[in-house]
């Protein structure tokens, strides 16, 4: 069967994706289930992380968001059996690529999924879902009453966001990158508090929060990234906003949470956290996978995604699925524009 890899070479400036013919083992491991994939989500690899956890292969496995049905189950595995209807996220050492038609996995990376939701919808969304179930409940603690600040709320882990905050009844304020997605937020339902324009080079965030929380700041914010330098001007941060800047817009208390890997903070930024006693906290998309710690609790999160999912709290845009032999391309398309979502179906 086939499944899509990284190629990562040092000598060369892109990742090169391919599609690779690979096996799985006849015998199934005591705690594994062999699951058929229905759909499989793309995100962009964190080559960095990788090498960091001492993940150094040849080929790199590619798509780690799954759905999919049980085939086939361990000796001793006790939550699934065949015909059940699944999905999970492929750990970061895994051998094998989310998208071989077949896979084998551990039964403590998978949940049942509704049956009133597609495969498809479910492996596009729920990383993005994840990521912002961690950042407003584990980071930010996020309680009713309080007001939320998410940077680029029309994308697919923004939208998460400002859905999950609401449902929780927090105030919700986000910024739009372009004339198309601030309509789309402003056509939102539940309603967001305020859409702020960041796309027509106007600087007017940071006095649009303050205006809207009464000079307090906000109790929350999620970035998608910062710019850390004033006279950053590249395409990829026009629409950042800068670090100082999202400082100021907190309340006293306040979270920041970032996905900001590269964060620096200067003695000033410092001490105008420390004058508002807020803190900052940084998220890892890859945290809950990367140690078993708190197994439970990662499954309770995802089985209360899928429920809100299937209740219609969490209602993530459509992604147009692609075939595998497109797979490679959309790859590419997801590497390259970080915050682009691709899913496979099978």
């Amino acid at each position: 069967m086939k499944g899509l890899y990284c190629r990562a070479d040092a000598a060369d400036a892109q990742p090169k994706f391919v599609i690779q013919e690979t096996s799985l083992p006849e015998v199934l491991g005591s705690h594994q289930v062999r699951v058929q994939v229905k759909a499989c989500g793309l995100s962009p690899l964190d080559f960095k992380l990788l090498g960091d956890i001492g993940i150094q292969r040849d080929l790199i496995p590619v798509g780690r968001e799954v759905a999919g049905v049980v085939q086939q189950v361990g000796p001793k595995v006790c939550f699934f059996q065949p015909e059940d209807e699944v999905v999970g996220i492929l750990p970061l050492d895994a051998s094998c690529s989310g998208l071989c038609d077949v896979i084998d996995i551990d039964e403590h990376y998978l949940v049942q999924k509704p049956e009133k939701l597609s495969s498809v919808c479910v492996a596009a969304a729920l990383r993005d879902a994840l990521c912002a179930y961690t950042a407003l409940h584990t980071h930010a603690r996020m309680a009713v009453g309080h007001t939320l600040l998410v940077m680029d709320g029309a994308s697919s882990f923004g939208l998460m966001c400002i859905q999950l905050a609401s449902y929780h009844g927090v105030r919700v304020l986000t910024t739009s990158h372009s004339l198309q997605k601030h309509t789309f937020l402003e056509q939102l339902r539940p309603s967001v508090a305020r859409v702020i324009q960041v796309y027509n080079g106007s600087s007017d965030l940071l006095p649009i929060v303050l205006e809207e929380t009464g000079g307090l700041g906000v109790d929350i914010i999620i970035d998608s990234g910062v710019r850390l330098q004033e006279e950053e001007e590249l395409k990829e941060t026009k629409c950042l906003p800068h670090k100082h800047e999202l400082i100021s817009a907190l309340g006293v208390g306040g979270h920041w949470v970032t996905s900001h890997q590269d964060l620096q903070l200067d003695p000033p930024d410092c001490r105008l956290l420390h004058l508002k006693s807020a803190s900052v906290s940084f998220l890892n998309p890859e945290t809950w996978t990367a140690s078993s710690a708190q197994q439970g609790r990662y499954l309770h999160i995802l089985k209360d995604i899928l429920e809100k999912m299937a209740a219609g709290v969490l209602r993530p845009q459509p992604e147009d699925a692609v075939s595998l032999y497109e797979a490679t391309v959309a790859m590419e398309t997801v590497q390259h524009n970080q915050r682009k979502k691709a899913v496979v179906q099978l």
